[in-house]
């Protein structure tokens, strides 16, 4: 997955036109959410507050209001999107609004929508994005600011219950436009359809016949990975972690532990993004998670994506997961794998000298997204309303294999606590996470270029001999990522 449009967009013109395009994106879409906000049945645009000025009326919601629509929607393939089209037909029938979609695969999906969101044809009406993409997307223009549909009642039948979503769910979903700032502030780019926090899944029948205890520092995590390494025959091995060349592989359990260690990505210092890879903690966590990965990881580290990683642990060929909570619940419910009900759920292993109160989960949230290019927005809004509303949730997280739910009605019903509690220690442990859960990085519009960059840097220190320490490859990446972020002038 490649999200480098905007790098590639803004070095057409050289750093100055670098500046000026960003300062041209961020007028644009400011003036772009005023004027959609007077904009009538067309849609309904953003406030810097994130606070609606609508004044619809309850009595006009009606589920029929644009019947005869056509949306087109993308999705990622995955169980959340699985469980949306499961129950496109109710929606249309509901609605009268016709569904076209695609489903795609993650190793090409987000090539794909970036082709269509840059073509500014208005296809998708609606796609599938995580929040990192937030960073990329608001600021080029792509996203629609949803919290004007949200708050009026001519647009969002009354039973929606926005106050329901976990905050942890849909304040990473908001953001300023302002590089360097943290999310949370500014307008609702996308609603949450799922989320992920990473933790340490592992084969609990495998520790019981074993003997061995769950680790709950990174030093125990490590010797009894190794320990684990041939506990099933030969390719067998201790934990599994993603390992390809990309973005993704940061994102998980590597930056989960990462910002428990201690270690940060940017700084913001004198109005500029100051990359901070070459801190102590950061040189001491890459260390340790290189020395994970060669003395008790996958042979095949290298190739690993999540899918890859909770496949071995499912397989019974990798003893522990470190990665999305969801990631070992698909492999654990009945059925889905040869390991399905031997697999529990533990927290982030504690370095050295850090206790519970320093732990950190980082977040990961799949999300509805409007186009901003989009000629349906009041039909592509319904469509977002109705597959992230409390009943439809409560399908997708218990009928519809979606463990994480988004919303705290859901997590606190009866019949998703006797699905979803039936996994070992899993609620548990997101109980847990979810007290310091949410998204790590900080926000700025070249993350993907960053973090790709970062991956590949974690390759070489785990295949080659290109740096003659950790150490000297992180400083050298604060170097590179330094003047990636050069450009961007930021405030306080």
């Amino acid at each position: 997955m490649k999200h480098f449009f905007m790098r590639q967009m803004y070095q057409k013109g050289g750093k100055s036109m670098k500046k000026r395009v960003i300062s041209v994106l961020l007028c644009a879409v400011m003036v772009g959410t005023m004027l959609a906000g007077c904009g009538g049945g067309s849609g309904s645009g953003g406030s810097d507050d994130g606070k609606a000025k609508s004044s619809g009326k309850a009595e006009d919601f009606d589920w029929k209001n644009y019947d005869g629509t056509t949306i087109n929607v993308m999705f990622n393939e995955h169980n959340y999107s699985k469980a949306v089209i499961s129950k496109i037909k109710e929606f249309e029938e509901l609605t009268g609004i016709k569904v076209e979609y695609s489903s795609t695969p993650e190793s090409n999906y987000f090539d794909k929508l970036n082709t269509s969101l840059s073509s500014r044809s208005g296809t998708p009406d609606v796609y599938m994005t995580g929040a990192y993409q937030v960073w990329e997307y608001a600021s080029a223009g792509y996203m629609e600011p949803l919290e004007d549909y949200i708050n009026d009642a001519s647009k969002t039948a009354a039973d929606y219950n926005y106050d329901d979503f976990i905050s942890a769910t849909v304040d990473p979903l908001k953001w300023d436009l302002v590089p360097g700032h943290a999310v949370g502030e500014g307008s609702q780019w996308a609603l949450p359809m799922g989320w992920e926090l990473n933790n340490l899944a592992y084969n609990k029948k495998v520790f019981e016949e074993k003997g061995i205890t769950v680790p709950t520092t990174t030093d125990e995590l490590l010797e009894t990975a190794k320990s684990l390494n041939e506990f099933n025959g030969s390719g067998s091995y201790g934990i599994a972690v993603r390992g390809t060349r990309e973005w993704a592989t940061i994102h998980p359990g590597y930056m989960s532990l990462f910002a428990t260690w201690g270690g940060k990505d940017f700084a913001i210092e004198d109005g500029k993004l100051v990359c901070q890879l070459d801190s102590k903690e950061a040189i001491e966590m890459t260390d340790y998670w290189v020395k994970l990965i060669k003395e008790a990881g996958a042979p095949q580290w290298s190739n690993y994506t999540w899918y890859e990683a909770s496949s071995d642990l499912g397989a019974g060929k990798a003893a522990m997961l470190f990665d999305a909570t969801s990631a070992g619940y698909f492999q654990n419910y009945e059925g889905a794998s040869d390991q399905s009900g031997n697999i529990a759920w533990s927290t982030i292993p504690l370095p050295e000298g850090k206790t519970e109160a320093d732990m950190k989960a980082n977040v990961w949230i799949w999300s509805l997204a409007m186009n901003a290019d989009s000629k349906n927005k009041d039909a592509a809004w319904y469509f977002i309303q109705y597959f992230t509303s409390p009943d439809y949730m409560l399908y997708a997280g218990t009928d519809g294999a979606s463990p994480d739910t988004p919303r705290t009605s859901v997590m606190e019903s009866d019949e998703y606590k006797a699905i979803v509690g039936k996994a070992d220690n899993y609620l548990e442990s997101i109980d847990v996470l979810s007290k310091n859960a949410t998204i790590q990085f900080t926000p700025q519009p070249y993350f993907f270029e960053c973090t790709t960059k970062w991956a590949e840097v974690l390759q070489d220190l785990v295949l080659t001999d290109k740096y003659s320490s950790t150490e000297d490859a992180m400083k050298q990446l604060k170097k590179d990522l330094d003047t990636i972020v050069s450009d961007l002038e930021v405030s306080e």
